[in-house]
């Protein structure tokens, strides 16, 4: 995650912010989280699932809709080792993912 997946995340906050929209990305142990900066409950993460067989990689996003939460979370690309996710799986995500976020 340190090495694919954050690069990524700064390059695609810094998008967002240049067009106007307040992200910030976070890197907590085994995670990285861009997180609106307007709204804690806004927020699209990667985990690494090191319990699993074999370890996985999982995104769960957060969006607040009223006075609601609406939380997913699945794998970055199913079937995929770790180790043979690439960038292109990494951007598919989070491009699916934000575009919840930009469309409002």
């Amino acid at each position: 995650l340190r090495d694919r997946a954050v690069p990524l995340f700064q390059t695609v906050a810094s998008a967002l912010v240049a067009e106007g929209y307040r992200f910030k990305v976070f890197t907590p142990a085994d995670s990285v989280r861009l997180a609106s900066e307007t709204s804690g409950s806004d927020f699209i993460e990667l985990t690494l699932d090191a319990t699993a067989d074999p370890p996985t990689v999982s995104g769960r996003t957060s969006r607040g809709r009223g006075s609601r939460l609406v939380h997913s979370e699945r794998p970055v690309k199913e079937g995929k080792a770790v180790a043979d996710l690439s960038d292109e799986d990494v951007l598919g995500f989070l491009m699916e993912e934000i575009a919840g976020f930009v469309e409002r």
